[in-house]
């Protein structure tokens, strides 16, 4: 089949059940588990995120509420482990103080117009009977969980604490299923908005002001993390600040843009999501805490010198790197920022792209390492590692060569 004609909810589904066997696998590794059946049982849980990265179209705030809960009880129930009852810590601090301000704003809302349909309320607000402080007040809060949940700056710590913190089978469908639901929070929340001038531009004022804070803290974070599971966790924060900048790319003022807008919420940016974090979030585990000094190589490039090149090309494409699949979106993205004159977003996207750039260089020295005379043979990774390594590069590679058949991260 053309690569033109697959749908994009396609790449979506593809990744998500890429994923879910890279879950299945690594529960299998986890040792702690127990007995081979009962070890994978959280799989059934994890289930759910699979469906809401695989649906597309508008969410009701149910579903991230859902989502969260489900995150917050996979962490929790780990008693063994402290960085587990951490996560779920700060992600109650964060996530549900985010759900009840959007909740109470999207209440006014409907207070304000009488109705809870997105397109009714911008046409009953166009008609001014309302005073623009209620509705100026209740906007900002109905967006609030839709940034939260994207995890840009300054919401981004909880991203990195989830990546480093979490264990592998849950931290990249957990992060990605998160992101996910709050792009198409944002997306459904401002459909139709055009047809109320006053709250277009309060939104599209709220938005450039999230990207820029989240691009700009976001690459500042970024260029002083040492540990690799961090710098992974940092990166998928910006993936959540090329959501918001989509959104900004989508209505440019000089009129429509010349091609169909890039949708944050489905196809080509969900499956990047789910492969790289997968894919990188796992390969940061196996290399060395950044030192400053280039060490020796880590075990898995010494024994497993293809799988860890599939590793580090997780890493590439969540940085952006030209020519992997991650470096299309970013690409992508600035085009729409270009077209849509969003000059000072742009600017803060190329220096984020720039530090993201750099890092991915770093950790791609340190990773090759030093040659050493004497070197010590390392350790065998395990194989179900080395098969979510080859699973989530060979996926990103596979979405990559879509693309270059004229798919394209469009859709």
């Amino acid at each position: 089949m053309n690569a033109t004609a697959l749908p994009p909810l396609f790449y979506s589904a593809a990744a998500t059940a890429l994923g879910l066997a890279c879950a299945g696998l690594l529960l299998q590794q986890d040792a702690r588990r127990g007995a081979r059946l009962s070890s994978l049982a959280p799989l059934v849980a994890l289930l759910p995120l699979g469906f809401v990265l695989v649906a597309a179209g508008g969410v009701q705030l149910a579903w991230g509420a859902l989502v969260a809960g489900l995150v917050i009880a996979l962490l929790a129930r780990d008693t063994e482990d402290p960085l587990h009852g951490e996560c779920a810590l700060k992600m109650m601090w964060v996530v549900l103080p985010a759900l009840a301000l959007s909740w109470a704003g999207l209440e006014l809302l409907t207070l304000a117009t009488g109705t809870a349909y997105v397109r009714e309320q911008w046409a009953v607000l166009q008609l001014g009977l309302d005073r623009p402080f209620l509705w100026s007040t209740a906007l900002p809060l109905s967006l609030l969980v839709g940034l939260v949940l994207l995890g840009g700056a300054p919401f981004h710590f909880w991203v990195a604490d989830v990546t480093q913190g979490a264990r592998p089978w849950l931290g990249p469908l957990a992060v990605a299923s998160l992101q996910a639901i709050g792009a198409r929070w944002l997306l459904a929340r401002t459909e139709g908005i055009d047809a109320f001038p006053a709250g277009a531009a309060l939104a599209q004022g709220l938005l450039e002001v999230a990207a820029l804070v989240a691009l700009v803290a976001g690459a500042a974070t970024l260029a002083m993390q040492r540990r690799p599971e961090r710098r992974v966790g940092t990166l998928a924060s910006l993936n959540g600040a090329l959501a918001i900048c989509t959104m900004l790319g989508q209505g440019p003022p000089p009129g429509p843009p010349a091609a169909p807008p890039l949708d944050p919420a489905a196809g080509a940016w969900v499956a990047h999501t789910v492969l790289a974090l997968t894919g990188a979030g796992l390969f940061a585990r196996l290399v060395p805490v950044s030192t400053g000094a280039v060490p020796e190589a880590p075990a898995v490039s010494r024994c497993h010198p293809w799988i860890a090149a599939l590793g580090l090309y997780a890493l590439l494409s969540l940085a952006g790197v030209p020519g992997t699949p991650g470096g299309r979106l970013w690409l992508e993205v600035a085009k729409g920022l270009a077209d849509a004159g969003q000059g000072w977003t742009l600017l803060a996207l190329v220096g984020a792209w720039l530090t993201a750039f750099t890092v991915a260089m770093r950790q791609l020295r340190e990773t090759l390492g030093v040659p050493a005379r004497f070197a010590a043979p390392g350790a065998s990774v395990p194989w179900p590692v080395r098969a979510t390594l080859a699973i989530s590069g060979g996926g990103l590679l596979a979405l990559g060569v879509a693309w270059l058949a004229g798919a394209g991260p469009r859709g």
